[in-house]
């Protein structure tokens, strides 16, 4: 196993690398240009130009005059001493600005994911344990709903309608955890729920799928005809081996949980590592874009990478050399 996990890690390294030249090249082509913003947002009388035009002397001040393959060089450097470098617009460290937001991006990742789980996992035995009833219909039926609603929009609904019919809306103001803990979790539920509900779909239709197939087995068949309750058979016999599966999918789920984290602190004002992306690509704000994709990036790479060694952890016939 050890083995496995180095050899894992190395394989992370050459993967990243082709990620920065991906991310740093295509931040380049978004259209607009944060010099012509740059140039319309400041006077002449604000730029010390000696003879130069305003374009030429903000691109000349940001480095962007060098060629493309030194200013990924550069950028490059700094990355590999975990220097993420700063914003052109604000000059903060964008290490220091992703640290600081980190907490709130996990918080609301990670009751997303156990909101996913706790909604799956539940229904998706049930509609197996109770196959073609009308519980199992109404699973199913509940699990293509949730495949089929777009998060944002759903989002999107809930930040409009209630405020227009009842006159209530989720609060628009952040609350830190260590101020005010029910206020927090009251404002981080709303997102939560919308996107476990989004990824539970995909979840909820494995775990019946896979309990099903469990449920046939002959150890399970053995177990029923010892007259064991149904509930010990279905959780001590059928649940541990019909969740190695599911523990794969909720693994290849969490780019999609990245990806709606970045749409839903942004509907719901959260200022986590989501919202500083989409503000860096409205100010076409090139460092920032690339160092949060960089992170993202190692983060999917990383927890990859752990459902690996949790799913050789739960099945022991599963041997990684």
């Amino acid at each position: 196993m050890s083995t496995y996990i180095i050899r894992r890690l190395l394989l992370i390294i050459p993967t990243l690398l082709l990620v920065t030249i991906i991310v740093f090249l295509s931040v380049r082509f978004i259209p607009g240009s944060i010099i012509d913003m740059m140039t319309s947002q400041m006077t002449l009388e604000a730029l010390d130009i000696e003879g130069q035009t305003p374009r030429e002397y903000i691109t000349h001040i940001l480095g962007l005059d060098e060629p493309i393959y030194m200013q990924y060089g550069k950028w490059l450097g700094h990355v590999l001493v975990g220097d993420l470098g700063r914003s052109l617009w604000t000059d903060r460290k964008i290490t220091e600005e992703i640290l600081h937001r980190l907490p709130i991006s996990l918080e609301l990742g990670i009751l997303a994911l156990i909101t996913s789980m706790m909604i799956a996992i539940p229904i998706g035995v049930y509609s197996a344990v109770r196959q073609d009833t009308i519980g199992d219909y109404f699973g199913r039926s509940f699990a293509i709903l949730c495949i089929s609603l777009p998060g944002f929009w759903l989002g999107t609904m809930v930040m409009v309608f209630p405020s227009v019919w009842w006159g209530w809306s989720p609060p628009a103001q952040y609350i830190p955890i260590t101020e005010n803990l029910g206020q927090n979790l009251l404002q981080f539920i709303v997102p939560a729920v919308i996107m476990g509900m989004v990824m539970s779909g995909t979840t909820m239709r494995m775990s019946r799928t896979m309990m099903l197939e469990v449920l046939r087995q002959d150890y399970v068949k053995t177990a029923w005809a010892k007259g064991l309750k149904e509930r010990n058979v279905v959780l001590r016999h059928a649940m541990k081996n019909a969740m190695i599966p599911v523990i794969t999918i909720i693994g290849l789920q969490v780019p999609v949980l990245i990806g709606g984290s970045v749409i839903m602190e942004r509907i719901f004002n959260l200022p986590g590592i989501g919202r500083l992306l989409i503000d860096a690509l409205g100010q076409r704000d090139y460092p920032v874009i690339s160092g949060v994709n960089i992170v993202m990036a190692t983060a999917v790479l990383v927890i990859n990478l752990v459902v690996d060694v949790i799913y050789a952890y739960l099945d022991p016939r599963i041997s990684y050399h």
